[in-house]
């Protein structure tokens, strides 16, 4: 189990998946995160959960496009850099932010991934859109004291700016070597449904579906 937590953390990178421009007139859904979101180590980027949830509003009669600018081994610092580009081409009505998990991996200063992940929430805000964060954890070789405060972070933030949170996107995953990747750090095919089953809870109750004019 230990092994498996410290795996969890370890290696969040490898390919991203690119983010196509979404036209003005469709509302969009920017997911901003790092390899669980990027669909690292599946055959089709579909098959993740960023693209479950495109098919997932389709089937159910939302109006949004879905655009995935997660990107491999980000952190909240690089994140920041890059989300008011992403807000000024994509126009979202609603941010994901999944990132941190970077950042406690490199156990960076908390306090400046608290700064980080507020200040995407402002500029999102900002610009017109919802958020919804992610939240991810972190294992306990790190030492209780890191370990509670590096989950307590996405609280604090959520609760501080008035966000939904899902307080830990593996939930129901990182312990099961079934859901898993044969590295024990990202969640195989079979894992993909729980990562969007644990997203939707937060995510539902701001969607907004197209006005039907008959």
């Amino acid at each position: 189990m230990k092994r498996l937590f410290v795996l969890f953390v370890m290696g969040l990178a490898g390919l991203s998946v690119g983010a196509e421009t979404v036209g003005a007139e469709t509302p969009a859904i920017l997911v901003f995160g790092d390899s669980i979101s990027a669909g690292y180590g599946l055959a089709h980027v579909e098959q993740g959960w960023v693209g479950m949830l495109r098919t997932k509003l389709t089937d159910e009669g939302y109006g949004y496009q879905v655009v995935n600018a997660s990107v491999s081994g980000e952190t909240t610092a690089g994140g920041l850099a890059r989300l008011p580009r992403a807000l000024a081409l994509h126009h979202p009505q609603i941010v994901i932010v999944e990132l941190g998990g970077n950042d406690g991996l490199r156990a960076l200063p908390l306090d400046q991934m608290r700064a980080n992940l507020a200040k995407m929430v402002d500029l999102s805000v900002v610009a017109g859109a919802r958020v919804v964060l992610l939240g991810i954890r972190i294992p306990p070789n790190y030492g209780p004291e890191f370990t509670e405060k590096f989950r307590s972070t996405f609280v604090d933030v959520a609760q501080d700016k008035k966000v939904p949170l899902v307080p830990f996107l593996l939930a129901d995953i990182a312990l099961s070597p079934d859901l898993m990747q044969a590295d024990g750090v990202h969640p195989n095919e079979l894992g993909q449904p729980k990562l969007l089953t644990n997203v939707w809870p937060a995510l539902k109750p701001i969607l907004l579906k197209p006005i039907s004019h008959k």
